[in-house]
């Protein structure tokens, strides 16, 4: 028999003392954690979980029509952490192991809490996530509201009002915000203080509709949470002023506390203060409605249409492979930073527009919308130019801890995307990506080889990274050539090699032409194609040191964190035998080969290396 949701003043009150009191007892048991900041939103999450708003099947933490609840501010885990011990979730005695290592309630929430929706704590992250998953909502129909607790701390953040425009613009009107204007940072007032107006102003002037209330009066806090659900075509703010440590006269609005446990002098202090805790209080939340996603059926791929020697740049072909792999992953989703008439995803929102999203030039949101996304079982793929994913790496480093499955493509990598100069020229990406943890890192030379390897991203689990050309190559391999992460191609051998070259894309064809020049000469060189940079063919590499002893490596990236060190790492004791060839100066404008031959990366620099050797 479903359970009766009780919602009256006095039941919500209690519950909320009944979680404040959770909220000190597990902080002082770490002797550590954020009790003021936790303290201060305890009626507005109150409010939302137990008052009938929030709907959710406990039971089923990723049913698809549950209300979905972001603590962007993460460092309040504490709060989030009593709410579901108050509904029964966690036990007080689990709550005493706050912090302890090996306890899933972290110091900030992480995925091993399986109410949390994603790893938050790096400020400014969670709306975007939140705009994620109630676009995925729209897209698939369902009920779902998500809801995102805002601290009024992060809104200097520039990524929250990427979020705030970007929801706007897409009339996400099942995504509420809750801004928590408690005043205090950590270190002092925030920007605006208490002044609710000014928050009210501006993300009013977003297009977003704003509801400002006393965050402490369960009667407009749930007034508020009523109001938004009935707006259309908008996002609504509940800007709520609340203090920092309430329920506790000596941590009320007093700065110096952020961050700091009470001692257990303190905390027996602060629960007198609190009044008559009802310990065997049970919350109930609602349940969500039945409905199931509309899922599109799977379609089997084209295959390749290709020749030899075709000259075609793996941006287009990335694009290209979209299309042709769209129909077999129904659950698709491609994201560009607009600019998809050069990364060629403009082929895909031509083809299949409702597999587009249009994310602007705001790429903080657009990596965090996508995680949004994937959440919610999504597949997406994000698009910008390599160097513009740098803004967003602190969205990229959180991303790895979501354990989300998520492609990203960089287009005009290196130097050798010309005239456009050092501002537009991705030099660093594959050393940011490489430092991800359990990411894939690859990078295509020809059109075939991008198909086939945006094929495997596709089926591939975390994060993966694949590193597209500007400029034509020709295409080297033939459509049947078998690509796999963590693989390498070698173009060339003999039993006579006086050394190794190791490249991938636009370098690979530098490192082509320069052995057959060599060969000319008499010399015999080896090549590989090294299109998996991470995981990394250790076999082939340690087998080439052995008989070729000289390896060199020429990339179209900085040294630091680039294919060179990926290859010495892999080497272990035979890493010596390593020269490198890479980007070392200051790039200027030009053309492609200009630029190759200046940087010291092109075919003439690998033949001066080569005969050296002797």
């Amino acid at each position: 028999m479903k359970e009766k949701i009780s919602t009256t003043q006095d039941h919500l009150k209690a519950l909320a003392r009944l979680v404040r009191s959770h909220i000190l007892r597990s902080t002082t048991a770490a002797g550590s954690g954020h009790p003021t900041s936790s303290l201060s939103a305890v009626e507005l999450m109150v409010g939302l979980m137990f008052g009938g708003a929030f709907r959710s099947d406990l039971n089923r933490p990723h049913n698809p029509n549950n209300d979905r609840l972001i603590f962007s501010k993460g460092h309040a885990a504490p709060l989030l952490y009593a709410l579901y011990a108050a509904v029964g979730r966690i036990k007080p005695s689990e709550l005493l192991r706050l912090r302890k290592f090996g306890s899933r309630l972290e110091g900030h929430p992480m995925p091993r809490f399986p109410y949390t929706e994603f790893p938050t704590g790096s400020l400014g992250q969670g709306l975007s996530v939140g705009v994620g998953m109630a676009l995925a909502a729209k897209l698939d129909r369902l009920p779902y509201r998500t809801y995102v607790l805002l601290g009024d701390s992060e809104m200097a953040e520039g990524s929250i009002w990427e979020a705030i425009q970007f929801a706007s613009f897409n009339r996400l009107d099942n995504l509420t915000a809750i801004l928590d204007v408690n005043k205090l940072g950590q270190s002092g007032p925030t920007m605006l203080g208490h002044d609710l107006r000014a928050y009210e102003r501006r993300v009013g002037g977003f297009g977003w509709r704003t509801i400002a209330i006393d965050g402490h009066d369960l009667s407009q806090v749930l007034g508020a949470y009523a109001s938004a659900s009935n707006t259309r075509n908008k996002p609504t703010m509940i800007v709520a002023k609340t203090l920092k440590g309430k329920g506790v006269s000596f941590l009320e609005n007093k700065e110096g506390w952020h961050g700091k446990a009470l001692n257990t002098e303190e905390l027996k202090t602060a629960l007198t203060e609190l009044g008559p805790i009802n310990t065997k209080l049970h919350a109930v939340i609602e349940l969500p409605e039945k409905r199931r996603p509309t899922l599109a059926l799977r379609k089997p791929a084209k295959e390749l249409r290709y020749k030899m020697n075709d000259a075609i740049a793996t941006r287009k072909a990335f694009g290209q492979a979209l299309v042709r792999l769209a129909p077999a992953f129904p659950n698709l989703m491609v994201l560009d930073g607009e600019v998809k008439n050069s990364t060629f995803t403009e082929l895909l929102a031509e083809r299949f527009p409702k597999k587009f999203i249009q994310s602007y030039i705001a790429e903080q949101n657009l990596v965090g919308t996508a995680l949004g996304l994937a959440t919610r079982g999504k597949l997406p793929v994000v698009s910008t130019f390599a160097a513009f994913f740098t803004r967003a790496f602190d969205q990229l480093r959180m991303a790895q801890y979501s354990q989300q499955h998520l492609v990203f493509v960089g287009t005009h990598v290196g130097v050798s995307i010309g005239e456009d100069g050092a501002s537009q020229m991705g030099l660093e990406d594959i050393a940011m990506f490489r430092t991800l943890q359990d990411s894939v890192v690859l990078y295509p030379s020809d059109a075939i080889s991008m198909e086939r390897l945006v094929e495997r991203a596709l089926k591939a689990r975390g994060i993966v990274y694949v590193r597209a050309t500007r400029g034509v190559t020709p295409v080297i391999y033939k459509p049947t050539t078998r690509f796999t992460i963590g693989g390498s191609t070698i173009l060339r051998k003999s039993n006579h090699d006086r050394a190794t070259i190791i490249a991938a894309g636009i370098t690979l064809h530098q490192a082509l032409k320069a052995a057959q020049e060599l060969a000319k000469r008499k010399i015999n060189v080896r090549v590989i194609d090294l299109y998996s940079i991470k995981p990394i063919d250790s076999n082939t590499l340690r087998q080439a040191a052995r008989e070729t002893k000289h390896l060199i490596t020429v990339e179209d990236h900085h040294p630091a964190g680039g294919m060179a060190e990926a290859v010495r790492s892999a080497l272990g004791p035979l890493a010596g035998t390593v020269i490198s060839l890479a980007v070392t100066k200051i790039p200027r404008s030009g053309k492609s080969e200009e630029q190759l031959r200046f940087q010291g990366i092109d075919s003439q620099a690998i033949v001066r290396v080569v005969k050296k050797f002797r």
